[in-house]
């Protein structure tokens, strides 16, 4: 796990950062790992009261590892990439599974998590910065609902929390062109909550803050506001459901070959 998220605890804020700087944070099956047994250890210890959760290097997180898209292709699209996660629809994680988790375990801590935002937050790595309570963005961030440009759906807990967060019209606009948000827009719209020159220190600054209130009174607010949100079961089941229908299909296995070989897609009309 050391490889992939590193775990720092001082003063009641937990420092947690993404360390694939190679890979720009990208999510591999050790990624996915690292960061579900990362909300359950942190889901244990009383002595945390607030959570920063952010990326070294360039990026906060790229996304899905390239090298599962390529694997896709060379595939011809038989399956999950890396042999990963093969029954989507299976709930390992109460009403989530696996890939869920590692974005809606940062949700359901008892604790407040911000997110700091630099480089890029594409595709899932856009949904695990979801999960935080918080997001801070550096002026020259940038966040996509990228899922679309590799023929597939937001499926990481994503859309039961951007529900809560866009206007319907806003939400499926993002998801169906897959277009890059900056900073700015990303506030506007409600994806983030504010831009800031350095949002890793923003971010601690801030978690010392909440560090330094009633730890009762925090995981009670934090309770009350994860209550305010629908049951997200139906809508965590649909993305699975959904995404399982598409991952190897025909038009998701050229979206995959079309990107990667800098083409126009040839898609089938079914």
């Amino acid at each position: 796990m050391n490889d992939r998220v590193s775990v720092t605890i001082t003063d009641g804020v937990a420092d947690v950062r993404l360390v694939r700087v190679d890979k720009m944070n990208a999510l591999d099956a050790a990624m996915f790992e690292a960061l579900v047994s990362t909300t359950e250890r942190l889901a244990q210890d009383k002595s945390v009261r607030a959570v920063v959760l952010s990326g070294e290097g360039k990026a906060f997180c790229a996304g899905l590892d390239m090298g599962r898209f390529a694997a896709m292709k060379e595939s011809g699209g038989n399956g999950i990439p890396g042999g990963e996660f093969r029954d989507l629809t299976k709930r390992t994680h109460g009403q989530a599974n696996a890939p869920q988790q590692a974005v809606w375990g940062w949700r359901m801590l008892p604790v407040p998590v911000i997110a700091a935002v630099h480089g890029v937050a594409f595709g899932g790595g856009c949904q695990l910065a979801l999960g935080a309570d918080i997001r801070l963005m550096a002026p020259d961030a940038r966040m996509s609902i990228m899922e679309i440009k590799w023929g597939l759906v937001p499926d990481m807990a994503g859309t039961p929390i951007l529900a809560t967060l866009l206007r319907d019209d806003v939400l499926r606009e993002l998801t169906y062109t897959g277009r890059v948000v900056d900073a700015q827009e990303a506030v506007s719209l409600g994806l983030a909550t504010k831009v800031v020159d350095d949002p890793y220190q923003a971010a601690l600054a801030m978690a010392r803050e909440i560090a330094g209130k009633n730890p009762d009174a925090i995981r009670a607010a934090k309770r009350m506001m994860n209550k305010l949100s629908v049951d997200p079961g139906p809508a965590l089941l649909a993305e699975s459901v959904e995404q399982q229908k598409l991952i190897g299909s025909p038009n998701q296995t050229e979206a995959v070959r079309a990107n990667l070989e800098k083409r126009a897609p040839n898609f089938i009309d079914a």
